[in-house]
């Protein structure tokens, strides 16, 4: 056992195979009662030590995946876990921003375990954030992107508190992928989260952030369901497992709101607001502005990101021409593509609007605001229909291969799966403690590692693409006029 002091008390972690480790330790209070949809709260203080030996509560979950019967109970939501080699050290710190749509998401998945990244020679830690309603809902009375709030809230407790755990509050990378990749992106826009994080990593950027007309009008669909209106006065009396209930009821009719556009027939609920406020604007303005010009970045994604989600929805292998044609229209509206068979055209057009051209023009956005991007594409596979799919780089970075809901897809581990996850975990690990970890990105060059069977470092592998989206902006997504 191993006792440190933090904000808010004494915590008492285990020793697990020579590494330090803390789970469920409070970074804020309870987000419930007279703090329900406020900003973080400083954290309650506790008597004596406490033991920080399990996961924290998660915060409500959507249905999605039976998430919403994941984890155990309790309105302790906002808690960090922190693996650490070294108590005595002086470590680079990487902070993890799980993803799930902003609608389910937790620290406690056991694909989520910090040990064998922190074993590179880092503090790894892994945190809770409101996802959904409780999150990200646009609700008259309470601050937009409370999900947001909570990661600046956990990156403020590391900067306070890492020190005791072996870590530099120095030396700080945030990474994650999905929202994950999205919320890293939007710190990096976030003149709160300014000076807590040093370096990022954003994978599988999603390019959705919402302008506050249509989160409002999402909001009301979603108090609706329940009779009530999207105030904290309505809502902060209803429990919160029946308000994501409510959001899994608009989730399901979601197609029938074509005022709300792209985001209706990509079932995407949630998401940033560009409230001008906590979120001023959305991260590729902020980039290209200069915002990040101090914050080395990596990002990139999948080449394969919609295969997954292709698979999810029952389509693989049967997307008719109509339907790739549709995509085209929907998604890609003015964009021309090359011939492709309907469902590689399906395929690249989604993944390039969803998650490929928003990461790389983040990447192009940093480098034109004056600062300095790295570009990665994965294009290995494991055996199977799913390609490189979205979430694949997941289980690879953490090493956590045989377990956990996305090492589904990797199927049976290889030697093969063991040699690219330890290339892409070195690769990761060595940025938060060296910087630089391959040839920079930029507009003459576009030099993008590619981890494969083996790796490379190549101009970047997805030009038509490149070109095809070079003169789009991806901006904040507004109620649709024509409906």
């Amino acid at each position: 056992m191993v006792e440190v002091r933090v904000s808010g008390g004494t915590v008492r972690g285990a020793s697990e195979a020579g590494m330090a480790v803390f789970r469920g330790i409070p970074f804020a209070a309870p987000p419930v009662g007279a703090a329900r949809f406020a900003a973080p709260q400083p954290v309650v203080a506790w008597d004596g030590v406490r033991d920080a030996l399990a996961f924290g509560p998660p915060p409500p979950q959507a249905g999605v995946f039976g998430m919403d019967g994941v984890g155990v109970a309790g309105d302790e939501w906002l808690t960090v876990n922190v693996w650490s080699p070294d108590m005595a050290g002086d470590l680079p710190v990487m902070v993890w921003i799980q993803g799930g749509a902003y609608t389910i998401g937790m620290s406690g998945l056991a694909e989520y375990d910090g040990a064998r990244l922190a074993a590179d020679g880092v503090v790894v830690v892994t945190f809770n954030y409101r996802v959904g309603i409780e999150g990200f809902a646009l609700i008259e009375g309470a601050p937009a992107n409370r999900g947001l709030l909570d990661q600046v809230a956990a990156l403020e407790w590391v900067s306070a508190n890492i020190r005791a755990f072996g870590g530099d509050p120095a030396r700080v990378t945030i990474f994650g992928e999905s929202a994950g990749g999205g919320s890293v992106a939007a710190l990096m826009a976030m003149p709160r989260a300014k000076g807590l994080f040093h370096r990022a990593i954003a994978s599988s950027v999603p390019g959705v952030f919402f302008a506050p007309d249509l989160a409002a009008d999402i909001a009301v669909a979603c108090a609706a369901e329940l009779g009530l209106r999207p105030t904290v006065a309505d809502l902060s009396t209803v429990e919160p497992e029946m308000l994501t209930v409510a959001g899994d009821e608009v989730m399901a009719k979601i197609g029938q709101f074509a005022r709300w556009g792209q985001v209706a027939h990509k079932n995407i609920p949630f998401a940033p607001v560009v409230d001008g406020d906590v979120l001023p604007v959305t991260p590729w303005e902020a980039l290209e502005s200069g915002a990040g010009r101090d914050v080395e970045l990596i990002a990139g994604h999948t080449r394969d990101e919609q295969r997954l989600l292709t698979a999810l929805e029952g389509m693989l292998g049967q997307v008719t021409a109509d339907q790739a044609a549709w995509a085209l229209e929907v998604f890609a509206p003015g964009l021309t593509y090359p011939q492709l068979a309907p469902e590689e055209l399906f395929e690249v057009v989604c993944s390039d609007w969803l998650f490929r051209m928003p990461s790389l023009h983040l990447a192009e956005a940093q480098v034109a605001g004056g600062g300095r991007a790295h570009v990665f594409e994965v294009t290995w596979a494991p055996a199977g229909p799913l390609g490189a799919c979205h979430g694949l780089d997941v289980p690879l970075v953490f090493g956590n291969l045989g377990v956990g809901g996305t090492a589904a897809i990797l199927g049976d581990v290889t030697a093969e799966t063991e040699e690219v996850s330890a290339r892409m975990r070195t690769a990761w690990s060595g940025f938060a403690i060296h910087g630089d970890p391959w040839p920079a990105y930029d507009a003459t060059n576009r030099l993008t590692r590619v981890f494969g069977v083996e790796d490379e470092v190549t101009a970047y592998p997805e030009e038509v693409s490149r070109m095809i989206w070079r003169a789009h902006a991806f901006r904040q997504i507004s109620l649709d006029p024509q409906h």
